[in-house]
């Protein structure tokens, strides 16, 4: 089983920073992708960022520039840093880990950005 546990929500004002983190445990392959998905009330949940175990990131359009996600292979640990927030990038932040065609996700923590 994995597990996925996450760290950094909170309140902060427009244009502030936030660092998200997200520890994985359990039975973690070498390769794998783990990413930051996030679900505003009433939309869909959608993607923020991903990053292979090799290095590759991608990002949603949205947030290029102003994210930047990175991951500890060693701590199996993957993190989120957000900078020059804006009150849209309100949600509830997910992680996820993808590996031998399956996904497993965290619990998820809120990240408010006030006006």
């Amino acid at each position: 089983q994995v597990q996925l546990v996450e760290s950094g929500g909170g309140l902060v004002q427009a244009g502030g920073s936030l660092r998200l983190s997200c520890a994985a445990s359990g039975s973690i392959f070498s390769i794998n992708v783990m990413g930051w998905y996030r679900q505003a009330p009433g939309k869909q949940r959608e993607l923020v960022a991903i990053i292979t175990s090799g290095g590759s990131t991608n990002y949603a359009d949205s947030v290029k520039g102003r994210f930047t996600i990175s991951r500890d292979n060693a701590k199996n640990t993957v993190y989120l840093q957000m900078n020059s927030l804006k009150p849209e990038d309100t949600a509830v932040y997910y992680c996820n880990l993808f590996q031998a065609n399956r996904g497993y996700w965290g619990q998820g923590t809120q990240v408010t950005v006030s006006s």
